[in-house]
């Protein structure tokens, strides 16, 4: 029991700590500073009451209606703008001993001050990817991105960012669709829609969502692509095509079509590997990772085999063109992989297998492989 209590303080003492941290950005300090705006303690009240909209129970659509609320309250000066735009980028309570990714307002038509529309929040270090969508927050702040018609959500996905659960101002979790030529530069909607799908850790069930390229040139192409593939069954790409040593993204042979039938994968080979040292981890610790650089492209390994096949369903619609046979083929392979509920190459193996890539080297880095199971 003693045990037990302690572990519970010391997990309650790192959720507390990071709480702190949140508030880095200075949004509850920087909205409290503001009491020569409004009414006497109008600036105080505000203040105090922003900090439950960044616990980790809120709702992240509330943050968004209190930033909306400041501006109302305090005025449109700069300095009323910056706090409110402070408090729509700070980063909401995140407890990575409860949830693996953080929760994002769908709701397009917040926030509703137009001075506050293309801020995106900064999210925990535990989050995968959390470089790419941090750096677009510090960003957003001075310069925010074009928002026409996007909600949060969706304006992160179009600048690079999918690692998050969309939820809508009653609570709902829902995949955010790209919608508008306002999405990606002027690149128009049906370029930049992209199925969603669930990540399962453990016992818990994540939606999740994938969306957007992040460049018009990257969605125009996925449009091409998208187009020649669904006229063709099976894909023009040259074997060995796009063979790469990287340091960091890896070797990868090149393109390879699946060998079973009907099954057009596009541009892109989705295969999985099982390494250990990827992204740094210590050379005893393996994780999956895609192999095709461009299928992994802003997507970092992870443990949960899941996260991996999840990304490589994505963006079989994002940028490599598969028919919907490819597509209905992978979502098939997904569920298998939970059902399998195993993390280690034998893992990688089955998925690969099930897309008609038997035998595909699963560490082609050639990684240590002492301790793990069923590497080629």
């Amino acid at each position: 029991m003693y045990t037990q209590t302690v572990l519970v303080s010391f997990l309650a003492a790192i959720a507390e700590a990071r709480f702190g941290q949140e508030q880095g950005n200075g949004a509850i300090a920087a909205i409290g500073a503001l009491s020569d705006l409004g009414s006497s303690g109008q600036a105080a009240t505000l203040s105090g009451g922003s900090i439950q909209f960044l616990l980790a129970a809120a709702n992240p659509c509330g943050k968004l209606t209190q930033a909306d609320q400041i501006v109302a309250e305090l005025g449109t000066s700069d300095r009323a703008i910056a706090a409110a735009r402070g408090l729509v980028a700070a980063e909401q309570n995140f407890n990575p001993f409860v949830v693996s990714i953080p929760s994002i307002c769908s709701d397009p038509t917040l926030p509703t001050t137009a001075a506050l529309r293309g801020v995106v929040p900064l999210i925990d270090p535990a989050v995968g990817g959390e470089a790419t969508e941090n750096t677009n927050s510090n960003t957003s702040i001075a310069t925010p991105f074009t928002a026409d018609g996007l909600s949060v959500a969706q304006v992160m996905v179009a600048q690079g960012f999918s690692n998050f659960t969309a939820v809508a101002v009653d609570g709902t979790k829902a995949a955010a669709v790209a919608s508008g030529a306002s999405a990606v530069a002027s690149v128009p909607s049906s370029a930049s829609v992209a199925a969603s799908s669930a990540i399962v850790c453990g016992a818990t069930t994540l939606a999740t969502v994938t969306r957007a390229a992040t460049s018009a040139a990257s969605v125009a192409t996925a449009s091409v692509i998208a187009s020649s593939a669904s006229s063709s069954s099976s894909s023009t790409a040259a074997v060995g095509a796009g063979a790469i040593t990287n340091a960091v993204t890896g070797n990868f042979a090149g393109f390879q079509a699946s060998t079973i039938a009907g099954l057009d994968f596009g541009t892109c080979t989705p295969t999985m590997k099982f390494e250990a040292g990827l992204n740094g981890r210590k050379a005893t610790e393996s994780t999956f990772q895609a192999i095709d650089p461009v299928v992994n492209k802003g997507q970092q390994e992870a443990l949960n085999p899941a996260i991996i096949t999840n990304r490589i369903h994505d963006q079989l619609t994002n940028v490599c063109g598969a028919n919907q046979a490819a597509k209905d083929a992978a979502a098939a392979a997904q569920t298998q992989i939970v059902a399998l509920g195993t993390r280690d190459s034998t893992t990688a193996d089955a998925w690969n297998t099930a897309l008609g890539f038997t035998g595909t080297n699963t560490n082609p880095d050639n990684a240590p492989q002492t301790g793990l199971v069923g590497h080629t």
